[in-house]
């Protein structure tokens, strides 16, 4: 059994709660320029947002297995909710394992119930996600911090309280400059955003941030100065996961769009569902997801049971796997509607788009090719 029954019992809720709501109203949600604000706030209520979070503080004490299956369940019925890579699943997870008790009390009860949300930042604009090349700074002044920097392609910031910036810090040893992480309110003097235009059709906006010697006090640091790259994984792996139960959830919509349509549409005596050029890549399409996914239930399982370093490897592959299934997944949904797929009413074009996310972001598929080939096959680097 992959699945305990409570998590297929989690599954089964959230996709009723997906299908109430569906693509009409997260198509009319990008239309209008606003936001999930209606589907965030109920999932909130009835807990989904927090079940990774522990019960002390308001979540439901499971894991990153429970917080993706709500992502792949929302994105399957047409819906996912972007913000759940980022909010719960990165910055809750960060500051529930690393967090002062203050940043525990404060934060985790109001993002379990999805009443205060967090962006995340790390990508710059000359050192894309390399954290060894991240320029944002912040230096000790007083009891306090001063950060300076830029970062880009950071979703929600316009939704969020706060978000966590990765800077670097000087290692009083050693001299070095070492990742740390940062809440920097959203109204904080010096930080500044600007929109990016996207070609991509989504609620959650992408935005620029300027931090122009933003002072924050001794608390705005999350978890300890020295811990350096542990900390930011404990979020990144997270990330990982959730992005490809994300791809996997899309990938699971358009491929259910199609075969609604090869079981219908009949151009000659049978259904075009009944031919084999139709019939089997959306087979291939199938397998492609479901292993996707049983590598994505790996990678949840071993984070969840504390294997951060298996958990690295695993979320890198089911990350791999799950943009390269979505992408090929809305291709062959497009394909099988032909000019229908076009069209603005089965409101698959759009996602061409959006499924290249999957492939680029949070990082490409040729630095997880680096990773694999580097940790776990042993070969040298070229760089």
């Amino acid at each position: 059994m992959i699945e305990t029954l409570e998590q297929r019992d989690l599954r089964a809720a959230v996709a009723a709660l997906g299908k109430r709501y569906g693509r009409e109203y997260f198509a009319g949600v990008v239309r209008d320029g606003k936001h999930t604000d209606e589907l965030w706030a109920e999932a909130g209520e009835l807990g989904y947002l927090g079940v990774n979070l522990p019960e002390e503080y308001g979540g439901g004490g499971g894991g990153i297995a429970e917080l993706a299956i709500v992502l792949e369940e929302l994105g399957a019925a047409g819906c996912p909710l972007l913000m759940m890579v980022v909010s719960p699943a990165i910055c809750a997870t960060v500051i529930s394992r690393f967090g002062t008790e203050s940043q525990k009390r404060d934060w985790l009860p109001r993002l379990a119930a999805g009443s205060a949300k967090m962006a995340f930042g790390i990508t710059e604009p000359d050192a894309g996600s390399n954290s060894h090349r991240i320029t944002t700074t912040a230096r000790r002044d007083g009891d306090g911090w001063v950060l300076s920097g830029r970062k880009v392609f950071v979703s929600g910031v316009d939704i969020a309280e706060a978000t966590l910036i990765v800077g670097r810090t000087e290692d009083a040893r050693t001299g070095k400059l070492k990742p740390c992480l940062f809440i920097v309110p959203r109204d904080a003097a010096g930080f500044e955003r600007r929109q990016i235009d996207m070609e991509l059709a989504a609620p959650e906006k992408q935005f620029e941030l300027v931090l122009d010697e933003v002072r924050l006090p001794a608390e705005a640091l999350v978890g300890d100065e020295d811990a350096g790259l542990l900390q930011l994984f404990a979020g990144l792996n997270p990330e990982r996961i959730m992005t490809a139960a994300f791809a996997i959830g899309m990938g699971r919509y358009a491929l259910g769009q199609a075969v609604e349509y090869a079981r219908t549409r009949t151009v000659w005596k049978e259904p075009i569902g009944a031919h084999q050029a139709i019939a089997h890549p959306l087979a291939q399409a199938h397998i492609d997801i479901e292993l996707a996914r049983l590598m994505t239930q790996k990678g949840a399982a071993l984070y969840d049971m504390g294997d951060d370093a298996g958990a690295g490897e695993a979320a890198n592959m089911a990350k791999y796997a799950a943009g390269e299934a979505a992408v090929k997944a809305v291709d062959q949904a497009v394909h099988t509607l032909g000019g229908n797929g076009l069209t603005r009413e089965y409101g698959l074009a759009a996602m061409i788009t959006a499924a290249r996310v999957a492939r680029i972001a949070p990082v490409s598929r040729e630095m997880i090719l680096n990773y694999v080939s580097h940790q776990s096959l042993g070969l040298p680097k070229s760089y």
